[in-house]
């Protein structure tokens, strides 16, 4: 890492699943060609969506059929690994970095690392999660918290987060349980499989990103350069196929 790099902040922005995949794709790509900063962002999905690893083959059915609030569900793949992400009530977060050494759980905890510091500032203390074995069978990535995710005092799992690298870069990008549909995540993964999130009432969104934001740049020792999309990024990000971008609707 170098210290004091400037790193980029791309606004909260709310798009459908195959756009946002999209950025993120191609954030890694300009990363990776040496013609872009390290880049932090948070994000939403509109409509909500089921975001799927980029290796997951098996998903139920029904999923393509979904829908919620007179909305058809998205069903997107991710460039990452993992297990299926409902989002909705979420807000995901996305790092864009290089120069980090380490196997691929070391990385992930120097990046984690800024979602610890910055709820902690905000009054929630996370924990690592714990792999239980009934991991691979389960299709649904906040049915089980594996070691690779954050989880509140009560063990419910707050933050799921999945990684790509290419050479060394690194796309980092996770959801943050906010305000989950206990009747929707009920029809996408089954009743039981849902915990309510308990956290502080007073939070917006907006408090939650500059907190995290402020713990990044403490964490990565960087100066942040807030810095919307251009027309011609857009036009860039937007003229690949969708499929190149690794997010085909299935």
């Amino acid at each position: 890492m170098h210290s004091n790099q400037v790193w980029r902040l791309i606004p909260l922005l709310e798009a459908d699943g195959n756009v946002q995949m999209a950025i993120d794709r191609w954030l890694l790509e300009q990363h990776y060609s040496r013609k872009h900063p390290p880049t932090l962002r948070f994000y939403t999905w509109s409509p909500p969506a089921i975001s799927l690893g980029y290796h997951q083959r098996q998903f139920p059915e029904h999923w393509q059929h979904l829908i919620w609030q007179g909305q058809k569900l998205d069903l997107v793949r991710r460039p990452t690994g993992g297990r299926a992400v409902l989002h909705q009530g979420d807000l995901t977060y996305a790092v864009v970095t290089s120069g980090f050494t380490g196997s691929r759980f070391q990385v992930y905890e120097k990046i984690c690392e800024f979602l610890i510091q910055g709820w902690r500032s905000l009054g929630v203390e996370l924990y690592y999660g714990t792999e239980g074995r009934g991991y691979i069978h389960n299709p649904n990535c906040f049915g089980t918290a594996t070691s690779a995710d954050l989880v509140l005092p009560d063990a419910t799992k707050l933050i799921g987060s999945a990684q790509l690298r290419r050479g060394g870069v690194i796309l980092q990008h996770g959801s943050i349980r906010l305000q989950p549909d206990a009747e929707l995540f009920a029809q996408v993964f089954g009743a039981e499989s849902f915990t309510t999130v308990q956290l502080p009432q007073s939070l917006s969104m907006e408090k939650i990103i500059a907190d995290l934001v402020a713990a990044a740049s403490n964490c990565f020792d960087m100066q942040i350069e807030l810095k919307p999309l251009s027309q011609s990024e857009w036009e860039e990000i937007l003229a690949k196929p969708i499929s190149e971008a690794g997010s085909q609707v299935i």
